[in-house]
């Protein structure tokens, strides 16, 4: 009988703590591989989904030509490195040509692909390109700002740093009012 991968997590991540603590069958850490094997499922759950899927199914033809921006999209994902968390929001402009979608379909492209492991580099560059796939736009901007715990608790140890990444398509690389006017309204609190 195969064993499921919840299984499978909370053996390996046992094997961990025998390694990490002096006394593993402590009551606080009798549970923990349990909880670190649903926790590690839950955050990388995005390898289980697709993206563009998630834009076609709600897609809709409108003839609006402006500039579409769906701004502060708070992110959660794990470093690829140390296996520690980076956070922060992700903010995403399209320009549709002749087709739209879902506003929260936005947002969750940002998170299936940001509940894996990650580099916010990639990151930025993957919710583009699926975007720029699925939609057809006149372009796409996505600038994504974020901290990261393996640059804050350990390492250089740099507690007020903030990354940021950026990735354009179309007219956000070729008009610069087009990719100003976006920074602008990210930069902005108009709420």
């Amino acid at each position: 009988m195969e064993e499921t991968k919840q299984i499978v997590l909370e053996k390996l991540f046992k094997q961990v703590l025998t390694q990490l603590d002096p006394d593993p069958e402590r009551e606080g850490l009798l549970a923990t591989p349990r909880r670190v094997a649903s926790a590690m499922q839950f955050v990388t759950q995005g390898y289980e989904t697709d993206p563009k899927e998630i834009l076609l199914s709600a897609l809709f033809k409108e003839e609006y030509r402006q500039m579409v921006v769906v701004k502060d999209i708070e992110m959660y994902s794990l470093c690829e490195h140390h296996l520690v968390p980076f956070f922060g929001k992700a903010h995403v402009a399209y320009i549709p040509n002749g087709y739209i979608t879902g506003l929260s379909k936005i947002a969750r492209v940002v998170d299936a692909f940001a509940h894996r492991l990650q580099v916010q580099e990639r990151l930025t560059v993957q919710i583009r390109d699926c975007i720029q796939e699925a939609l057809n736009p006149l372009g796409v901007a996505v600038v994504i700002e974020a901290q990261h715990l393996c640059m804050m608790m350990r390492g250089v140890q740099k507690q007020n740093s903030v990354t940021t990444t950026s990735a354009f398509t179309g007219i956000f690389l070729k008009d610069n009012r087009t990719r100003a006017e976006f920074m602008q309204l990210i930069g902005q609190n108009l709420h």
